[in-house]
């Protein structure tokens, strides 16, 4: 018995030391005032977010394609009394190997879902909802890629509802002209023995579009155009509602010179989100102003800083819906330094 405990201590001892020589570390922070300006709108309501996150995190990698971290993404909000108003785990195993990534865990949510349009997730969910709880799996290269990932994002309770994201996205260039992808069905049911039964929800959201980039290729720093076609679907199973289908047209453009762009979103459609009255952001993560029928919004930005470390822009923004013009301004500030 003797022995056998030596032995196993001896293997730990010499698995730790190997491991040792590839300790992982991470830090970012990502600071963000957003006050929105909609008096009087019927689909969208004016506020302020404003905060500060802290994500620090710590791992193991090996063999140059595995990676084990652990951490946390700590939220405290302007003006209040509290020192952290919200926590969450941050833990993932990593596996990353081209063409081929895998992930699994609670992770950050940029990792699979940066690229995705706010009629899919608005701002307000990398403020509040910066973490992935899932997989995320990807095959990609320089220009291409195709990805599937989950979210779980709450746990059935008396009190709580179960819901999850099932979505998929993938992009494909054919030199300056590239087609691109965004889906994903969310399922959202009811809580666990409910005094009142509620209908079990299905929702989903696609757009497939084609573009044209010209980052590089002219005066400008990024030029990038692209529409498609916005398709929601969605049910509520036992109200027999069948499948309401909500059709649009999206178009996006970005022009970008030195520190400067404009960044500019038109929709053109269906009113989204049937169900938004009853669930709210519950049932819906997308902006919820896409619920008009003709929406355009313009991001007028400036890049004081803009570096792998570093980013700070400031942005003031003009939305046109519901035949009026709304404002919004925005200063976000990321700091992200790693060894990894």
């Amino acid at each position: 018995m003797k022995i056998s405990l030596w032995i196993i201590l001896l293997c730990f001892l010499l698995t730790t030391e190997a491991i040792s020589q590839n300790v992982n570390w991470k830090v970012d922070i990502f600071s963000f005032f957003d006050n929105t300006e909609f008096g009087h709108s019927l689909v969208q309501i004016p506020q302020t977010m404003a905060g500060t996150q802290l994500a620090p995190e710590l791992g193991l990698s090996w063999d140059s394609v595995h990676m084990a971290n652990a951490g946390v993404n700590l939220l405290h909000e302007y003006g209040s009394g509290k020192v952290i108003d919200k926590f969450y785990l941050t833990a993932y195993y990593e596996f990353d190997k081209k063409p081929f990534r895998f992930i699994m865990g609670a992770f950050p949510r940029s990792y699979a879902l940066e690229k995705y349009p706010r009629i899919f997730f608005q701002d307000s969910i990398t403020y509040y909802r910066p973490n992935i709880n899932g997989i995320f799996w990807e095959i990609h290269n320089n220009k291409n890629y195709f990805d599937l990932w989950l979210d779980w994002t709450s746990r059935q309770s008396p009190t709580k509802h179960e819901a999850f994201f099932m979505g998929f996205s993938g992009k494909y260039n054919m030199g300056i002209f590239y087609l691109q992808h965004f889906g994903y069905m969310f399922h959202f049911a009811g809580v666990m023995n409910p005094v009142v039964d509620e209908a079990l929800h299905d929702n989903g959201l696609f757009l497939t579009s084609a573009g044209v980039d010209l980052n590089g290729m002219t005066i400008f720093d990024k030029l990038n155009v692209n529409a498609g076609w916005v398709a929601g679907l969605e049910r509520a199973r036992s109200e027999q509602t069948g499948w309401l289908k909500h059709n649009g047209l999206l178009i996006e453009a970005r022009v970008e010179y030195k520190k400067v762009g404009i960044f500019n979103s038109f929709y053109k459609g269906g009113s989204q989100m049937s169900f938004y009255g009853e669930h709210s952001n519950e049932l819906y993560w997308g902006d919820p102003i896409y619920r008009a029928k003709t929406y355009n919004r313009s991001d007028l930005y400036i890049n004081f800083i803009s570096n792998k470390i570093v980013n700070v822009r400031l942005t003031y923004s003009l939305h046109f819906a519901e035949n009026r013009i709304y404002h919004e301004q925005s200063l976000k500030a990321s700091f992200n330094l790693n060894n990894f």
